[in-house]
């Protein structure tokens, strides 16, 4: 049946797949989550979630069908996608057999079925059932932003620029406890992700300045000193909360006094004259919670010597938080340990799986988190569920899995987008002295794979420079690497033979200072048996099986009426 509904009323369209679509009337809103799918702002996606049903609401400013469909890789293969619209009058219902994909058209579906919709269609990258933290922020409440102004947008596909702001200065120790995007109108598919990193608190102001491309040859010296994550926010982000007994701490001598902004401008369309003034706003307290929150960056020590060979349909990196490190680290600084309450898992564009392990004597536990799907374009702190306890002793490993099937040489470890990094940055409290738990496998056994006997000593090149056999002779060992003859079945022995290595442990402090594990050699710790995630249940544990259920609604919103759909 189907019904017209006046305005801010919404209903529900039933049908069936491989899974079930299944809902109910609904009035007002009530949704803790939203977004804007496209670049004009006119596709409205909100969704709430319990432990049975994910209840959607679509509005979109369009007088012609809406596409919208919820996709394993962003295509329209292998999606499940509902096509809907109003023909004079009567609402209509379109089926075919997660990241969210969306289309609509200005006119309606014909007999011959939906008319192309060209431009007007996308993906956004969404975790549907990400706890989320809600908003209690006083309107009052102190915040500063710190935002780019009028960044002229270069005509190319993908920008990163870069800009280091001082932190607001405040007389006595704050807490900052909320931190929300300022996308300008407009731009919310231009600005694909913010990340704020820690810099050197020495720097001169005149770093202040002005702005530059990242990871550019001519960029400021000052960029390279600002490499712990503080902050990370992306397209399809939503502002973070801090845990009510948890806040980022300002004001004190170990606190950050300067950070850079580094914003990914995505412009596939090569739009011309596009000027940014986007950021991110920092609320900020005197009132203290009872704890202040740190950053741990754990994962493979980002270098040259962590390298992916070419031609791999699945490469797989471990970068390993030592039990030596955390057991020195959390043993003198706090040895009835930290918990983490979220996590941002981090790699360029070859990553497509990440995972950040965790371990107790000889037992593993369940991950603090996995992302199957990993997307480069949507990374932020997920929260989680459950803190997780880190005790003096355990250890961490952060597993990436790459695919580089479509590159002809080596991917390097390194800053730019087309090298790789393999990290997990934690969220805990109390703070402690920790800022890097990473590792690295040797490279003298990863250069004798490919018959590497000596390297010329003393080293004065970087990269380094072989000098045996005759075939490497004055090569770097990068271009070594690179002349090698790699195929599928020596890259998948390279990959085995890596896992094994010994590694040298990175242990360090804040700034340059170093915990005395630090460049010790250890071998990878042997794992007996491996704990998949948990699975996600969209039922209550007591109901038979009977597929996943989910509560969709879908609203064609008009200049005056709200048209909704009922079946």
């Amino acid at each position: 049946m189907f019904t017209m509904l006046p305005a801010k009323y919404s209903s529900v369209i039933v049908f069936f797949t491989t899974f079930w679509f299944y809902a109910t009337l609904t009035h007002g809103s009530g949704f803790s989550h939203s977004t804007i799918l496209d670049p004009h702002g006119k596709y409205n996606l909100k969704w709430r979630f319990d432990r049975r049903t994910i209840t959607f609401e679509i509005e979109v400013e369009t007088r012609g069908y809406i596409g919208f469909g919820l996709s394993p890789n962003g295509a329209m293969a292998s999606s499940d996608i509902v096509i809907g619209g109003v023909t004079d009058g009567t609402p209509y219902l379109q089926e075919s057999t997660v990241r969210v994909i969306w289309a609509y058209h200005s006119e309606d579906v014909g007999p011959s079925g939906p008319m192309y919709h060209g431009v007007n269609r996308g993906r956004k990258s969404m975790r549907l059932l990400d706890p989320g933290s809600k908003a209690n922020i006083s309107s009052e409440m102190d915040f500063f932003n710190l935002q780019n102004i009028n960044v002229p947008v270069p005509f190319k596909d993908t920008t990163y620029w870069c800009q280091i702001f001082k932190i607001q200065e405040v007389q006595k120790k704050h807490h900052i406890i909320r931190i929300e995007p300022l996308i300008q109108r407009g731009h919310e598919n231009l600005v694909h992700h913010i990340l704020l990193y820690q810099c050197d608190s020495t720097l001169n102001e005149s770093e202040l300045k002005a702005g530059h491309e990242c990871y550019h040859p001519n960029m400021p010296d000052s960029f390279l000193t600002c490499e712990t994550i503080v902050f990370a926010w992306a397209i399809g982000g939503e502002g973070f909360t801090y845990p009510p007994h948890v806040g980022l701490s300002i004001g004190t001598s170990i606190d950050p006094v300067y950070v850079l902004m580094e914003v990914h401008y995505d412009n596939p369309a090569f739009q011309k004259g596009v000027v940014d003034s986007s950021g991110l706003r920092l609320f900020y307290t005197p009132e203290l919670r009872q704890y202040d929150a740190g950053v741990i960056e754990t994962g493979v020590w980002v270098s040259l010597y962590h390298m992916l060979p070419p031609g791999m349909q699945e490469y797989i990196s471990e970068g390993h938080c030592t039990r030596e490190c955390l057991q020195e680290s959390l043993g003198q600084e706090m040895p009835s340990g930290v918990r983490v309450f979220a996590v941002l898992m981090h790699a360029h564009l070859a990553g497509r799986a990440i995972r950040t392990r965790h371990f107790r004597g000889q037992e593993e536990l369940q991950p603090l988190s996995h992302d199957e799907e990993f997307d480069f374009n949507f990374q932020e702190f997920q929260l989680l569920k459950d803190e997780r306890l880190l005790l003096p002793g355990d250890n961490l490993i952060t597993e990436c899995k790459y695919t580089t099937k479509d590159r002809q040489n080596m991917t390097w470890g390194g800053l730019t987008t087309r090298d790789e990094m393999c990290l997990s940055y934690l969220l805990y409290y109390p703070r402690v002295n920790l800022a890097r738990c990473e590792s690295l496998p040797e490279i003298i056994g990863q250069l004798k794979f490919i018959g590497v006997k000596e390297i010329q000593v003393p080293v004065t090149t970087w990269p380094f420079m072989i000098k045996s056999p005759k075939k490497y002779s004055s090569l770097s060992f990068t271009e070594a690497m690179d002349k090698y003859r790699w195929s599928k079945n020596r890259g998948k022995s390279f990959n085995q033979m890596v896992l094994q290595l010994p590694m040298n442990v990175r242990c360090s402090k804040w700034g340059q200072d170093e915990w005395s594990i630090q460049g010790t050699i250890v071998s990878p710790p042997e794992v007996k048996s491996e704990v998949k995630p948990p699975s996600t249940m969209c039922r209550s544990a007591s109901e038979p099986h009977s597929g996943v259920v989910l509560l969709f609604t879908m609203c064609l919103t008009y200049s005056i009426v709200q048209t909704c759909l009922s079946l």
